[in-house]
Order: C-alpha cells, then structure tokens, then sequence
C-alpha cells in the first residue's frame, strides 16, 4: 500500500511528459457559448467517449490479462495523435457508489483517476457525466452491483425521494473526490469544461417535478463550490424543454445516431441524406435561456464507411454546438472482437479509415465558425478546406497546413511549401503506400519530417453481429510496403532513421521510394542539422509509437461472389488474402455444368488477389468454384477454410461461391423477399412478418401496420405523420448486373394488400444522391404482378431510414436535387404506405405483402 501511495504522490508532481498547459474555468455568455476565462476564447473541442476503468471493458482487460493502465497508455496516445482534445464518459454510479451515494474509492475509480491523468498529461479536456443509471453488464448480463442505481433503476432515480438523496449525496462526493495521480478535486480540474448531471434521464413525471429533480441535482453540485458550466440532457423528452432551462442548468447536450442502432450487420448505400442537418425543433428555448450546447455521443452506427463524420461534425457546428464526442472508441485490447457495443466500431489500429475521419473532424470543430450555413445537400458535400464524398468513401481536410484523408484519392493539396501535417490512409499526390494502416507525417523543421506508420488492419468477418472475446472480427498484420514521398524540403538522398523502441529496421531510399514497415522514424535531407531534444511537437513525444502486434495466426479469404451476371458480360474473381504462412499460389477452381477450369488469381496490390473467368464458364447456368491458397504449409481451401483441395481423395467440404448466370435480356431481381428480407430497412413491428407462399422457395414480406402515426413518447407535440416506410438497398444483390440497368423500361412488382382489403403502396428508385422517384399502386388482396413504366415515375419525398435518433429530427430528407430521374444511379427501392391515402383511410389498420420486385 505504502508502495502504491509514494508512486501516485509522485505522480502527482513528477510530470516529464506533461504536455499540457493549465487552462481557467469556462464560463457562458449571453449568447449562450461557452469561452475560457483565461483568454475569452470560444470553447472548441473534438473527442471520445471510452469507458475501459468500468463494467465490460474493465471485466474484458482481467479476462484477457491485460494490464489496464498499459491499455489506457497507449490508447491515450492514439487520441494525441488523432488531435483529440477532449473526452466525456458518463461514469458507472452503480460500480463506484453505495445505495446512500457515498462515493467507493475502488480500483474503478482509482483507474479512472489514472485515466484523468493521463488525458491531462495530453493537453486533453473532459465532459464528465457522473451518474449513468445503467447496469454494469452490456453486454453480458448486469452484475448485483452496490450502487443506489442498482437499487432503484432509472425510473426510480428521478422519482423516489430515497434515491433522490443518494444521488445528492453522490454528486457531492464525487465533485468534492481529489484524484491522487493530480491531487486537485473535479470540482476544481482545469481540464474540466463541464459537468452533465445525468445521462439520458428519460423524464415522464410533470413539468414542475422535473425542475425540481434537476434543481436538487444542481444545488448538491453547486454546494461544493464548483463555478464549472452544469449541462442537461435535453433532448429527450423535449416537450419539457422549458422545464429543464428553469432549473439552473447552463445548457444542454445532445446526441445523434443518424442510422439508427443495432442493425447488425453493415447499412449499404449513401447516408449522406440522413446527415444533411442537426435540426433543433426547440433552439428558441435555448436561445431564450442564454444555453450552450454540446454534444455528448454520436456514431454512424453499423457503417464502416469514412465518409460521413465530418459531414456529421458539419451539421452539429451549423447547430450552434460547440464541442462533441464520438460514441465509442474501442480499447485496443477488445477492438478484435468489437464486443464492447457491436453497432459502434472504433479504434485507430483496428478501423483506420474511420479513425481518420474523427481526425477530419475534429478540425471541422475547431475551424468552422459555429452557427455557419453551407446549405443543404448536396451543395453542402465541400465546405471551406473540407470534401466528403461517398462514391470514393472520402473525406479529406485540404488546408494550407493540413492534408488529411481517409481514402486513396487524386486531389491537389492547397498547402505547397507550407505544409505541417499530412495523414492519410492509401494513396495521394504526396505520398504513395500499399498498406492497410493509417500514417502521420509531422514537419519539424525545413528538411526534416516524423514518418509514423501504423500496421495493416483487415477485416475478416461482420463488426455489427453477435460478437465474443473468442470472436475474431479483423486482424493486425505486420507487413513491410513500399512508400514513396513528394514532400518539401526533401530531396534525392534523404535519410531514414528509426526512432521508437526495439525498432531496427533500417530503410534505404532509391528515387523517394522505400520500404518501410510499422513504426516512427526521422526523415531528414542531406546536410540538415537536426537536434532531436527540441523537436516541437503539440502532445506527443518524437520517438512513441503504439500499436497492436500482428494477430494473423491462420489463412483469411475475404471474398463475397457476385449474386448474378449477364451471360453477356465478363466477370472479375477477386479476393483479400492474408496469412501467416508465406502465399505460393493463389487458384480459383470452377465449374459451369460439365465445363471445368482452373484459373491463377494474380496479387494486383495490397491484399487482393484476382482473375478473369474465361468466357467459356459464363454459359447460362451456375457458376460454383472455391479457392484454393497454397501456402509453404500446404493447401487450404474456400469457402470454409478446409485444409488440402478439392483434388485430394479425401477431401469432404461440400460448400461453394456460386453465381447464377442469366441470358442478358431476363429481369434484374432488385428484390426478392425469401433471400432479403433480413437486409430490409425500417422501423421494427411486431407485426413484421417472412412467410412461405404456395409456391416453392418463395416467400412474402408481410407488413401490417396497425396505426400509421403513433404520438413520439420523447416527442409527443410533434405534428402527425402518416406513414409508414421501409428501404432495400440493392447494391450487392444487382452488382453483377449494373451495365444492364440502363436497358431496362419497367418494374414488375408482385405483391398483395392484406387483412381482406385494398390499400396503397407507394413504391419508390432511390438514386444515389438521396433523391425518389415513385408512383402509388392500389393493390387487391389477390397476389397479382403490377407493371410500373419507369417514364411514369414522379419525384417523391424521401424518408429518412433508418430513423434517426434522437427522433425529434426530420422525417423526410430535404434536398436541393434538380437531377432528373437516371436509371443508372439507383440504389435502393423505398416502400410506404401512407401516400395516396385520405383522412379516413389514414386512421384504418394497412397490411401489403410483397413477393418482389423485377425489373424489366
């Protein structure tokens, strides 16, 4: 004990890798914007939430062994490195609390303490939420934990006076605990911006107790002398909105799952529609009480696309919101399985992409001036030094400075002889690399620049599904690539010279080009001086690195078969291979009825592996093949990773790729309920329904709707809407056949209305660019084909689907699209009942089954 206490007490003062610099309290204005006291600034702030000291992060670390502070060490460097300047948790009350709210001093909070710490260290400021009201379980099941949440759950919190006293009594103690790795109490942190009372309250009781509640929570806070803005969640429950400003609160948080939650396996299409803007129905409440606004969580949950946080960060500072985080960065220790909250995935090493595009974002925070207008999409898609695009699954930060990207791209940099800082992820006009992981290039003088390059990260099966620790989502591996450099100040002949620890790798430069594996290293011309003790660099040293070690213990094949192809057209075999055993050969064995061949899948770049099937296999019928990867260990064949080949006596696995191939003048499938059902997108009923017809492999996706406007709980004086919509994005299923779409005049829809009754069902083409174009059907309870002319389609509003969260935001997607209907731009069929339907009609029970869709 006396070890531990002289090592915290030494922390306490010793700080040599202390980058930050003590900033004063923050305080708001009238125009409801929080500044520092210190210099009058705005506040501006970009990060995480990351919960590793509580519930399954901190069970998940003892379970794998790994040491916590280590983990948070160096996870707190990839937020440095990521320009991360702030970090908000709402803390498990239940883990580090009693049932009368006297605060635990228990490894939870003393890890939290560290964390603190170590985020201070960094220059990095925190939103602290000091009660939570969750269980400590999710995902696994809640422990009996000794908490006053545990005892009386969320409703009981804001309503029993037992509870009400614990949590008064907790609030207290927690702002009054003094951190031993600081000795400063949270009430008094500098790095602290703000406190949030609470996290998702979810008030039902009325408008009077709701102040009261939140007045009492208030008070205990302000009764330890803290001058530090207190926020509320408001926007839950917003018919309270005026309620929750008459307690004194100095402002209120927010968050926003633009894709909803919990889809379970990847969203497909452009979400940019559902991202267009952070509408705030009721901003005059908060302008009238003079109120600041941030951000607490947010996520493009069950995307595992780049593209769309700084536009996301875009529609929050066009809302007035200063400062966000991110819901929720994976602790590299569980980032394999992504167990942690499975719709989210987050992590620097294990999702560079997406890593890089918090990085984007974050500068969106600090650059663009709040309450900013840049119009609305997709007008909105470049916005001063920044572009999304989600053809190219881009985003980009393109300054004088900076050159940030997510994605391989061919774009001008502004910056010239200026510039700083480049990350990036593929290829660009300055720097060229095969790999799969994120790097970061830092000028730190003329000639002279820090190269930091992370390992390759691969995704190996579905992020968003049923995960476990014993589960394997992606892989790290280790590999050595060549990079070539067009920097300023760097000539023919510069040199490279390792930097981080146990790092010998020595690259030599031929023409700008090199190899380079993972690692941190010192590039500097010929005959520049350079002294390393003085190398400027904002929170971060020049020699660290972190990063996973290679987990590629066997062969992976990540390949997904074209559904269907034209017999009239050609078609490409192309696979993601990574082993841990050297790759000798890569073969695709196929068979179309009696024709058999074998064909060698060549390595094009990185990862991928890929061949032309011959003509003579893509004769009408099913094309069913494997491939086969020889390894110096021997062969393993796919699908199912089967050791030896199709050619061995013994060999046993039944599984293939198959693709139908089809003459090129049949009907493209755009959907077809038996086979998609489970990818269709829509607000979930119990009513919802795949059942068989008559008619061999063939089913009907039944959706009854028993009310087509249900009143909002968290919005209930939101003016009624009647409808009900459902999407299918066909991208996958039509991949094979998008050469043909222009040939086609016409859908065939086969489908019936149900309960015994006619009814209307809208049925839309979503272009890529957010934009519908429909015409209404009057089904007859009959199954029957309806035939749609594709000259016939009209524009028609589109809905946004997934529904948002919160849900006080907009229904339709309001665009400045003027393109004219294109066939060739479609991605998804939009589905709704409601239009067409009159007063009456709107109030009655509506069912429709459809079969599929054809087009023709």
């Amino acid at each position: 004990m006396f070890l531990r206490l002289l090592v915290i007490c030494l922390a306490v003062f010793v700080s040599d890798i202390a980058f930050s610099q003590e900033k004063g309290d923050v305080y708001v204005d009238d125009n409801g914007l929080m500044h520092w006291s210190d210099n009058g600034e705005e506040v501006r702030g970009f990060g995480v939430n990351y919960s590793a000291p509580f519930a399954h992060g901190y069970r998940s670390a003892q379970k794998l062994g790994a040491d916590l502070k280590d983990v948070i060490d160096q996870d707190v460097y990839h937020f440095s490195r990521l320009g991360f300047d702030l970090y908000r948790i709402h803390v498990w009350d239940t883990e580090i609390s009693d049932e009368e709210g006297n605060l635990l001093e228990n490894e939870h909070l003393e890890i939290f303490d560290y964390l603190l710490k170590q985020l201070k260290d960094r220059g990095i400021n925190f939103v602290i939420t000091p009660i939570a009201y969750w269980g400590n379980g999710w995902p696994e099941p809640d422990e009996n934990t000794p908490g006053f949440s545990n005892k009386y759950g969320k409703a009981g919190s804001l309503t029993n006076p037992d509870a009400i006293k614990a949590q008064e009594n907790y609030l207290a103690q927690f702002l009054n605990h003094v951190n031993p790795y600081t000795g400063v109490a949270y009430k008094d942190e500098s790095n602290i911006i703000a406190f949030e009372v609470s996290n998702e309250p979810h008030h039902r009781g009325e408008p009077e107790e709701v102040t009261a509640f939140i007045q009492k929570m208030v008070d205990a806070m302000r009764s330890t002398g803290t001058g530090k803005p207190i926020f509320y969640n408001v926007s839950h429950s917003i018919n309270l909105a005026e309620a929750y400003f008459d307690a004194d609160i100095q402002g209120g948080t927010f968050q926003w799952y633009p894709t909803g939650l919990g889809f379970q396996k990847e969203l497909e299409g452009n979400l940019l529609p559902n991202v267009n803007d952070y509408h705030i129905p009721f901003d005059d409440v908060i302008a009238k009480n003079k109120a600041a606004k941030l951000v607490y969580e947010f996520d493009a949950a069950d995307v595992n696309k780049s593209y769309i946080y700084p536009a996301m960060a875009r529609s929050f500072r066009e809302a007035g919101i200063q400062i966000g985080t991110h819901f929720a960065y994976d602790p590299t220790y569980l980032a394999h399985g992504n167990t942690e909250y499975n719709t989210h995935y987050m992590n620097l090493a294990y999702t560079p992409q997406k890593a890089l595009a918090l990085m984007i974002s974050g500068e969106v925070f600090r650059q663009v001036p709040v309450n900013s207008d840049f119009g609305t999409y997709p007008e909105n898609l470049k916005f001063q030094d920044f572009e999304v695009s989600y053809e190219d699954d881009l985003a980009v930060l393109n300054s004088e400075e900076k050159f940030i990207y997510t994605n391989s791209n061919s774009l001008s940099p502004k910056s010239g002889d200026d510039i700083k800082l480049i990350a990036g992820f593929g290829n660009s006009e300055l720097v060229k690399y095969e790999g799969k992981g994120a790097y970061f290039l830092n000028k730190l003088q003329d000639g002279v620049w820090r190269l930091e390059v992370m390992p390759d990260a691969i995704l190996i099966d579905n992020p968003f599904g049923a995960n476990s620790l014993e589960k394997t989502v992606a892989v790290i591996n280790w590999n050595e690539w060549e990079m070539s450099l067009d920097l300023p100040g760097l000539a023919d002949g510069y040199s490279i010279e390792a930097l981080n620890e146990g790092n010998d790798f020595k690259p030599e430069v031929s023409e700008e080009s090199f190899k380079i594996k993972p690692g941190t290293y010192l590039l500097k011309a010929p005959g520049v001086n350079f002294d390393k003790t003085s190398a400027d660099l904002e929170n971060f040293s020049l020699d660290e690195f972190s990063a996973p070690e290679s987990t590629v213990e066997r062969t992976y094949v990540i390949h997904e078969p074209v559904r269907e192809i034209s017999s009239a057209l050609e078609l490409q075999i192309s696979a993601e291979i990574v082993s841990n055993k050297k790759i000798e050969k890569v073969e695709a064995w196929l068979q179309n009825g009696n024709t058999y061949e074998s064909i060698e899948l060549k390595n094009r770049k990185d990862y991928t592996y890929s061949a032309e099937v011959p003509e003579n296999l893509l004769a009408q019928g099913f094309l069913e093949y494997r491939i086969i990867v020889t390894t110096d260990s021997g062969d393993f064949t796919f699908p199912g990773n089967v050791v030896g080949n199709p050619g061995d006596w013994d060999f046993h696995a039944a599984e293939e790729y198959k693709v139908r191939v089809v003459p090129e003048d049949s009907p493209i499938v755009l959907f077809y309920a038996m086979e998609d059902e489970d990818y269709v997108v829509g607000e979930w009923l119990p009513t919802l329904n795949l059942v068989p017809t008559a008619n061999p492999n063939e089913a009907e996706y039944q959706v009854n709707v028993e009310e087509l406007f249900r009143k909002d709980i968290e919005n209930p004086e939101a003016s009624p809407i009647y409808d009900y919509s459902f999407k299918y994005n066909f991208n996958r299923k039509t991949q094979g056949r998008r050469a043909e779409f222009s040939e086609k005049d016409k859908l065939i829809v086969k489908a019936r209305a149900l309960n015994e009754k006619p009814t209307k069902l809208q049925v839309a083409l979503l272009m890529k660019n957010g934009a519908a174009f429909g015409t209404i059907l009057s089904l007859n309870p009959e199954t029957q084909e309806y035939e749609i002319s594709l000259k016939d389609l009209k524009p028609v509003k589109t809905v946004t689907l997934p529904r948002p969260y919160p849900t006080f935001l907009p229904y339709y997607f309001e665009h400045n699209n003027s393109d004219d209907f294109n066939i060739e731009e479609v991605e998804s069929l939009q589905f709704s009942i409601g239009p067409g339907l009159d007063e009456e009609e709107q109030l009655e029970k509506h069912g429709v089954g459809i079969i599929r869709v054809l087009m023709k």
